[in-house]
């Protein structure tokens, strides 16, 4: 199990408090804040505060960490009047998945109409 953070991480740094990224959402086991390169109108990452990599990287010690990243999807579309509309969740685990930044994170994507791609 991954228990520590990374200082070249972006997204580690974000977590630690160490940019000017607006936090949507953090407490002990994960954090949310605004995707920097959004492709709706309410693009937001949640991220667990410990380092892993990829899913390829997840432990059961981590499912309280991933468990609540579903939780806070849900409050972060209860908060954005999203809940009925509709938003789209989102973990990419590998460069052919489209994972750029590897820390492993969520995409909640929400706020107009999205088709279905496979």
């Amino acid at each position: 199990m991954t228990d520590v953070w990374m200082e070249a991480c972006p997204f580690c740094r974000i977590v630690r408090g160490q940019t000017d990224t607006r936090i949507l959402y953090q407490d002990d086991l994960v954090t949310a804040f605004p995707d920097i390169r959004p492709i709706a109108p309410l693009h937001f990452l949640i991220v667990p505060n410990v380092h892993l990599e990829s899913v390829n990287a997840v432990e059961a010690g981590h499912e309280a960490a991933l468990g609540r990243m579903f939780t806070v999807a849900r409050r972060l579309a209860e908060t954005y009047h999203v809940t009925q509309s509709g938003y789209r969740l989102i973990v990419n685990t590998g460069p052919h998945a489209g994972q750029s930044v590897f820390h492993l994170h969520m995409h909640f994507i929400a706020g107009r109409h999205m088709p279905f791609r496979a």
